[in-house]
């Protein structure tokens, strides 16, 4: 069994409703995921978007939410998940607002993507502070044994 990443509060490629964005109440979506690597010491879980700022024409990936260190067995996230309710031993890292936490979907034009990406390590990873996605990915370089991706879409309801 391979890793999975999924939500109840939207399918693969399917709409971010609303709630999760800055047109709602901003909270996380649940997410849950299963077939974590018998070896995993820990989870680390990526939200960005590559399609900054205009899918037409992309130029970043903007990124939402960073967490490392995450319980082998957490199994998921709650909806609107906040830091006291994250798993023991649970670390944040900066996204580009420059701030922990999640952000959700505010594309200025068009439909974005937004890439849910878990990542199992063969390791707990050192106290690295509030990294940025850089680097946490370069801390996580030759620790990575197993990877899922959710990916759901977001455009504002009037643009």
């Amino acid at each position: 069994m391979s890793l999975r990443l999924e939500s109840p509060s939207f399918t693969h490629n399917g709409a971010i409703p609303s709630r999760y964005t800055c047109d709602g109440e901003d909270v996380s979506p649940a997410l849950q995921w299963y077939g974590v690597p018998a070896e995993t010491r820990s989870l680390v879980l990526i939200v960005d978007d590559p399609d900054a700022p205009d899918p037409a024409a992309p130029r970043r990936v903007w990124v939402h939410w960073v967490l490392y260190n995450l319980a082998a067995d957490a199994g998921g996230l709650p909806e609107g998940v906040v830091e006291a309710q994250l798993p023991k031993g649970t670390a944040l890292g900066l996204n580009d607002w420059k701030r922990t936490g999640y952000g959700g979907p505010c594309p200025p034009i068009g439909r974005h993507r937004y890439f849910h990406k878990l990542y199992a390590l063969d390791t707990v990873l050192s106290d690295l502070g509030t990294p940025d996605k850089a680097a946490l990915l370069k801390a996580m370089e030759g620790h990575v044994i197993g990877e899922a991706v959710l990916i759901g879409t977001y455009q504002h309801p009037a643009k």
